[in-house]
């Protein structure tokens, strides 16, 4: 099925950001919540998943289990999100106003997933 070229972009998104969690693994060990066990295999996992869910949004039986998978996955994600917000060591040194503008930009992704439901 060929679907619109903005969802390829989401797609090319999630696996690219998927991607990273193995090619710079410290960026994300770095805002990692000091609450959660196993920050490697999280991170790992996360890059796993990023990929997977991104490849399985081009995949017409799989799309709306992807979509479902990324807003769990951005929920999810909210915990570094705020996490990065406590503290300025937990921020890692990324401005206070972009650790803010991240929040929305969340709700912004998953709605944009969910705009795939019925396409």
């Amino acid at each position: 099925m060929v679907y619109p070229w903005h969802l390829y972009l989401l797609s090319f998104l999630y696996v690219v950001a998927g991607i990273l969690h193995f090619v710079k693994p410290n960026t994300y060990l770095k805002i990692m919540p000091n609450y959660l066990p196993n920050p490697k295999l999280l991170v790992a996992l996360s890059g796993i998943f990023e990929i997977a869910l991104g490849i399985c949004l081009c995949i017409s039986t799989l799309k709306s289990i992807a979509i479902y998978g990324i807003i769990a996955m951005l929920l999810v994600f909210l915990l570094v999100h705020f996490y990065m917000l406590k503290n300025e060591k937990n921020g890692a040194g990324v401005p206070k106003w972009i650790l803010i503008l991240r929040i929305p930009i969340q709700f912004i992704l998953m709605y944009w997933a969910y705009f795939y439901i019925n396409i």
